[in-house]
């Protein structure tokens, strides 16, 4: 691929910086810190979830809390072989409000791409480490 040493291998050292957007959990009124006792992890489970909160911890990306949130953690493999770690925030998302964007008709993307004849495909990597927690919600987010 052209210019891919432009594109990192891995994340960076760093949370991302701020910018005019910041992902922000608000509650129905009245809701309650969430907690779920964690579920039982097999030991290769819990080593590969130690190896990746290190990892995280070290790239600045979580950090130790003591909020009264928690959200146990569960593996799903991956195509390779490797494990995926997964947070469970069903609890939390229940009580979340829920923001509702309408859904673009599909002939009129269509209709703006006529004529096009450039098209891109990005796939971010990490994607969920791109976009900020607004300090407000950082403390919701405990597993």
């Amino acid at each position: 691929l052209e210019f891919q040493d432009v594109l990192p291998d891995d994340l960076p050292n760093e949370l991302s910086p701020y910018r005019m957007h910041q992902h922000e959990i608000v509650e129905e009124p009245g809701s309650k810190p969430t907690f779920r006792a964690p579920y039982r992890l097999s030991p290769t489970e819990l080593a590969d979830m130690k190896k990746q909160i290190e990892y995280l911890l070290a790239k600045g990306l979580i950090r130790p809390s003591t909020s009264p949130y928690g959200a146990p953690v569960l593996f799903t493999p991956k195509p390779d072989g490797s494990l995926r770690m997964c947070i469970d925030y069903r609890a939390l998302n229940k009580q979340t409000i829920k923001n509702k964007y309408p859904i673009p008709r599909i002939d009129d993307l269509l209709d703006q791409l006529r004529g096009a004849t450039v098209f891109s495909k990005l796939d971010l990597r990490s994607g969920y480490w791109q976009i900020r927690m607004a300090d407000n919600s950082i403390h919701k987010t405990a597993f």
